[in-house]
């Protein structure tokens, strides 16, 4: 089993976004889809909460942010039900191979202008 946790505040993420080439790096096409149904605050709570989870899942892998894979390989989806989950593709896939997992995890909380997220691999 591996763990990973990230902790982000809300307006880390806010500077990250004026820069146009972020939100293709970071996000994949079904997250960004998603966000656009959501308004103001929650959509910004929504890409933050991803972004973190993304972190924390890298770090499951044993990976930093520029080592390689680029968060928009990390999908974090919603089921059914409403929880996140992870589906890895291209080079996040090819990581998880390497160590090797079977599966991945995550939790997403926000409050105060922070989001936390906690990634388990097996």
């Amino acid at each position: 089993m591996r763990l990973g946790v990230d902790l982000l505040a809300l307006d880390e993420l806010d500077k990250l976004a004026e820069r146009g080439w972020f939100l293709r790096f970071a996000f994949a096409g079904s997250e960004l889809e998603y966000a656009t149904k959501l308004a103001g605050g929650r959509r910004r709570e929504f890409l933050a909460g991803r972004f973190a989870a993304k972190e924390a899942v890298l770090k499951v892998l044993g990976l930093g942010l520029f080592d390689g894979v680029p968060p928009r390989d990390i999908a974090v989806d919603r089921s059914a039900a409403g929880e996140p989950t992870v589906q890895l593709r291209g080079a996040a896939a090819r990581a998880a191979q390497r160590i090797p997992i079977a599966g991945i995890s995550v939790s997403i909380t926000h409050k105060r202008g922070l989001v936390a997220a906690v990634a388990v691999g097996w």
